[in-house]
């Protein structure tokens, strides 16, 4: 398994959570990076990512000022701190690799884990 997301669960709307990644390190060292997310019935979409160079990174305009993205090459994780939540930021959140550096789009990433269930509900 060459990534492996954690963290989802069920949240009330205004709550924080953090999605964290593990991932190998050819996987972190190879480009761009991110968080995808797909709720029901809705197609899977982009939501936070950032190349291999620093400081460039990519936010959806639906979760600028709320999510962060980070890296922590010591331990081999990328996470994915949410603030704010509201109820449609619900859906199975998925970490991502790409082979190179490339614009945060579900087209381009090569590597997926398994999917972590974000909740946001009263």
């Amino acid at each position: 398994v060459q990534l492996q997301a954690s963290g989802g669960g069920l949240v009330q709307p205004g709550g924080s959570l953090t999605l964290s990644c593990t991932a190998s390190r050819a996987i972190l060292d190879r480009g761009t990076i991110g968080w995808f997310r797909q709720a029901p019935g809705k197609e899977r979409e982009a939501v936070s990512c950032t190349a291999r160079s620093p400081g460039r990174t990519y936010n959806a305009d639906s979760v600028k000022g709320r999510f962060t993205i980070s890296r922590s090459s010591a331990n081999n994780t990328f996470s994915l701190q949410m603030n704010n939540l509201k109820p449609e930021d619900t859906a199975v959140y998925y970490c991502a690799g790409a082979a190179a550096n490339h614009y945060c789009s579900a087209r381009y990433m090569s590597y997926w884990g398994e999917g972590t269930l974000v909740t946001v509900s009263s």
